[in-house]
């Protein structure tokens, strides 16, 4: 996806902050809305990883105290050319990860301790490359930032019914008000998704590449996508503006807000990996490239999980 698009979407967003923001309060509130998204894409741009990671209470872990996970992102990253990541961990059981910050220089890579105990050292790696390669490709500011607005469009039609202002001394009307409370946030998400798709198939691709092993990537999807709507993850069900961030979506579809996916269907993702693996020669690097222990081998006291 081109810049110009993802600028045309963030601007989408943004008209659609504004036309909630006049429909609470008429033009007042268009004004108003257009300079709180002007001052959260400017927040946002600054502060989102965090906000994200402290959402979420993602841990950040180093070389002594998780030494095989840290030492795994370590060596994709020299692979694929980028600055050390921030490493985190989020305590929670459901399989998952995600990327965020603003630039390669300013960037912080996740994953759950469900993900470490679920997956094996080359699907891990497959994982950990693919939120790598959203690094390299800089999807994550533009992911932060769509959440950060998605969010507040929820919110703020959500609020609307309730503190809805007037119109030349006039009530709103009531119908208009529920319409915008459900179709807000289904506009919000169709953006979200617009902007999504696509980058998590280039992230599939350039993931791939990092690790050599697509196939690896592949059961990856597979065992993270019949595990993650069997095991909730709270944090994220109620901040559901934040899930097309996850290398699979980790909300359960029970709520309204997951009506639209903001990931594509993972078979066909996985066919798409297969196709990769074919270009390459079906195999690509072997068993062994990515070694928890930094390349060494392994001694035979040394247990081999979990990932730190």
């Amino acid at each position: 996806m081109n810049y110009l698009k993802t600028g045309m979407l963030l601007a989408a967003l943004t008209a659609l902050f504004m036309a909630v923001g006049y429909m609470v309060a008429g033009p007042n509130g268009a004004l108003i809305a257009f300079l709180v998204a002007a001052g959260m894409n400017l927040f946002a741009y600054w502060n989102a990883d965090k906000m994200v990671l402290r959402m979420y209470g993602a841990r950040e872990v180093d070389a002594q105290s998780a030494p095989e996970f840290h030492g795994l992102v370590r060596q994709l990253a020299a692979e694929a050319g980028l600055p050390m990541p921030r490493v985190y961990i989020i305590d929670t059981d459901q399989p998952n990860a995600f990327a965020t910050g603003r630039d390669p220089d300013h960037a912080a890579v996740a994953a759950t301790r469900g993900i470490m105990r679920m997956l094996s050292r080359e699907e891990l790696a497959g994982v950990m490359a693919h939120e790598l390669a959203h690094i390299k490709n800089r999807d994550t500011l533009i992911m932060t930032v769509t959440a950060t607005i998605a969010g507040a469009i929820s919110m703020l039609a959500n609020f609307a019914m309730f503190f809805g202002g007037s119109r030349d001394g006039e009530r709103p009307n009531p119908i208009a008000m529920i319409a915008l409370m459900i179709l807000a946030p289904m506009a919000a998400a169709l953006v979200q998704m617009a902007i999504s798709r696509t980058r998590e198939y280039a992230a599939d691709r350039a993931g791939a590449q990092i690790s050599g092993r697509p196939m690896a990537l592949a059961s990856a999807l597979a065992k993270i996508h019949n595990a993650a709507h069997a095991i909730p993850n709270p944090a994220a069900e109620h901040n559901p503006a934040t899930a097309h961030l996850f290398i699979i979506n980790p909300l359960s579809g029970a709520r309204m807000d997951n009506l639209f996916s903001t990931h594509p269907a993972t078979e066909n993702r996985i066919a798409a990996l297969e196709q990769i693996a074919g270009e390459m020669g079906g195999g690509g690097r072997p068993p062994s490239a990515f070694d928890p222990h930094g390349g060494a081998p392994a001694r035979p006291d040394r247990p081999r999980g979990p990932w730190g």
